[in-house]
């Protein structure tokens, strides 16, 4: 889940990181008395990025408030909108903290200065870390002290040492501030970018303004796939796929690229995926498939325990009821225990004799298969 710049504010004020003051108006909401503020800036509260190049952020007094508002409203509708006073910033500063999936660690990106664009700057920083480790804030400031002078790069390392605990505390993906403001005052965390893993959700104090803008984001088949059980992301695409698993969806996709093939849909499990939800998946990919720009569908499975027999059984159910519209190419992976009693030969026989376009237990060469019948 993608946190709103409110939301995310709110997070680290829990953890007693400091932001600017500010007051989040709904659309229709009258403005309060901002007497004695020094100066306004209004943040429009959506999810994309990019919004002071879209006209988004717009600096404002109390008496021009409306006007912004306004501004902000025809570009981006009735929308809610973050008013911070204004502070006075001696230097801005980028930091962010990311999950790293190929060394399975947290990794620091820094750079010393802030402002758009700062991921493809040469001056970036990436350190990895352990926040875990007592010794963290020292290798932050090691990799950071010839950016800053000594007193701030401490000061910046013990602050991104404790936002390195804070997002592993709240299963965020990624925490980003751009800027990190430096005044007189402190360190003041200007913006605030965050990603929650969906699955841990359920564990921490709800982001309401977060959660009504990711779900009014999302497609109608999408709502109804979270509605089943699963989550489902909608892409233009020749191939509506049906997985579980998000490793086991990207190795599909990969597959489906390199054979010039593109995914029309990604399957993903919610909170683990403890229900089996293959027949509500299957009616989400037929649906997809009815479209004409999409040519097939590719159904592929793996079995480490339950029985494959259950598995074939119910998807020639599923057909019995609900023929496939485009070509269908079935895989699966069984373990021995999945088969005892039932094996492969078994289910390609059953499987053969319902018209499946084609079957393979290699992903591969099903892909392969799929690639050459729909060229």
């Amino acid at each position: 889940m993608r946190l709103t710049e409110a939301d995310g504010k709110a997070l680290l004020a829990r953890h007693g990181i400091a932001a600017p003051r500010g007051v989040v108006l709904e659309a229709d909401a009258p403005a309060p008395d901002f007497a004695g503020w020094h100066g306004l800036v209004v943040k429009a509260q959506v999810l994309e990025g990019g919004r002071g190049k879209r006209g988004l952020v717009r600096l404002a007094t109390p008496e021009t408030l409306a006007e912004a508002r306004q501004a902000i409203a025809a570009i981006a509708g009735p929308v809610a909108v973050l008013v911070e006073e204004q502070v006075a910033i001696e230097r801005e500063l980028y930091l962010a903290l990311r999950v790293d999936g190929t060394r399975q660690t947290q990794e620091l990106l820094f750079c010393a200065e802030g402002g758009v664009e700062i991921e493809t700057s040469p001056a970036l920083r990436r350190i990895a870390i352990d926040a875990d480790s007592p010794d963290a804030a020292e290798t932050i400031y090691a990799a950071i002290r010839d950016d800053l002078l000594p007193q701030l790069a401490a000061r910046v390392a013990r602050l991104a040492h404790r936002l390195a605990r804070i997002a592993q505390v709240e299963d965020l993906a990624l925490l980003e501030i751009n800027p990190l403001a430096v005044t007189r005052g402190g360190l003041l965390a200007c913006d605030a970018k965050m990603l929650r893993d969906d699955v841990a959700n359920h564990r921490h104090e709800a982001a309401a303004m977060s959660a009504t803008l990711e779900h009014a984001a999302l497609t109608p088949l999408e709502q109804r796939a979270r509605q089943s059980g699963f989550a489902l992301v909608e892409m233009p695409g020749d191939i509506a796929l049906v997985s579980a698993g998000a490793g086991l969806g990207m190795f599909l996709m990969d597959l489906l690229a390199d054979a010039g093939l593109r995914a029309a849909c990604f399957m993903d499990n919610l909170h683990g995926g403890p229900a089996d939800t293959t027949e509500a998946r299957l009616t989400a990919a037929f649906e997809l498939a009815a479209r004409p720009e999409v040519k097939g569908i590719l159904f592929y499975t793996t079995l480490a325990s339950r029985p494959l027999s259950d598995r074939i059984d119910g998807l020639l159910a599923f057909l019995a009821k609900q023929p496939a519209p485009k070509p269908l190419f079935v895989g699966f992976a069984a373990a021995p225990s999945a088969t005892r009693g039932f094996d492969v030969a078994a289910a390609t026989v059953k499987l053969r004799a319902a018209g499946i376009a084609a079957l393979e237990d290699d992903p591969r060469a099903l892909v392969r298969a799929a690639a050459e019948a729909l060229a």
